[in-house]
């Protein structure tokens, strides 16, 4: 078929696309928040399916977070002999939120590449996904603070307003889980060995973090901030426990811990966005 040209004689200038544009990557944002309702029965339907004709059901979540907590909190705490009335919370709580981290990731790592059949079915904006891994993990979460309210009633942790510093530490958590999303869920379509990568990762990161020992305890050995003590707070991850976690224990937050968990959530969203806008739209064709 011949080119359509105008009275001069010249063709049209081709129409330019917008696909990759950080506002179709907004949009696409957007759109999957409004279509609420589909991810939310998504997510839900995620957690019925995995515990399909069990008898406890979804509470085998947090039987298994409750027995480990409640194994490694006597363990290490008479390996490094920790007062048990704080560190058995300690670790809870730190299984608690480690929960909500590594299933986001993990999980996340994968939301695309498991729901090919969807995917290629059901014209959808790609963050439909997104936010349904995110609602997914934090179900999970809920289920598992129920162990905290346990530790809570047994221990009875002095806790004053500062405790409400939670709600903005999960608002973080919440916002740093869409991007951890966004990134490895769509890099790890197109290079699967990214999944495998992060599970090997994580169970590195688990043992490097202050979670089963205390940052304390390092502090501690030689009176003051020890080489080890300031080794510890390299990792991030120390930092996004001790937002979340120590609100709970009763304890001060410094200032500090929240500029770097702002910081890596604004560096990932960044991220993120650079990922929606070029590589949005060939999920499709790499699952």
């Amino acid at each position: 078929m011949s080119a359509v040209v105008d009275s001069g004689g010249i063709p049209p200038a081709p129409v330019s696309s917008d696909s990759k544009t950080f506002a179709r990557g907004f949009k696409d944002l957007a759109d999957g928040f409004r279509n609420s309702e589909l991810w939310l029965h998504l997510g839900w339907t995620d957690i019925k399916q995995r515990y399909k004709r069990s008898v406890l059901g979804p509470l085998w979540i947090t039987i298994a977070t409750g027995v480990t907590a409640l194994a490694m909190g006597i363990l290490y705490g008479e390996l490094f002999h920790m007062d048990i009335n704080y560190f058995l919370p300690y670790v809870t709580l730190g299984f608690i939120f480690w929960g909500f981290i590594e299933t986001t990731i993990l999980d996340g790592s994968v939301v695309f590449s498991t729901n090919e059949g969807l995917i290629k079915q059901l014209p959808a904006p790609v963050s439909i996904h997104v936010y349904r891994n995110v609602w997914r993990s934090l179900i999970i979460f809920a289920h598992n603070v129920v162990i905290y309210v346990i530790i809570y009633a047994v221990f009875r942790p002095s806790l004053d307003w500062s405790a409400l510093l939670v709600f903005p530490a999960l608002g973080l958590y919440i916002l740093n889980a869409v991007w951890v999303t966004i990134v490895f869920g769509i890099m790890s379509t197109r290079f699967r060995d990214i999944g495998q990568l992060l599970s090997t990762m994580i169970r590195l990161v688990f043992f490097m973090t202050p979670i089963i020992w205390s940052a304390k305890s390092l502090t501690d050995i030689g009176g003051g901030v020890t080489g080890r003590a300031k080794l510890a707070e390299l990792n991030p991850m120390y930092h996004y426990l001790e937002i979340a976690r120590a609100p709970l224990m009763g304890e001060p937050v410094a200032f500090y811990h929240w500029l770097i968990v702002i910081g890596c959530t604004l560096l990932g969203w960044m991220a993120a966005m650079f990922v929606m806008r070029n590589f949005r739209s060939r999920v499709p064709y790499w699952v």
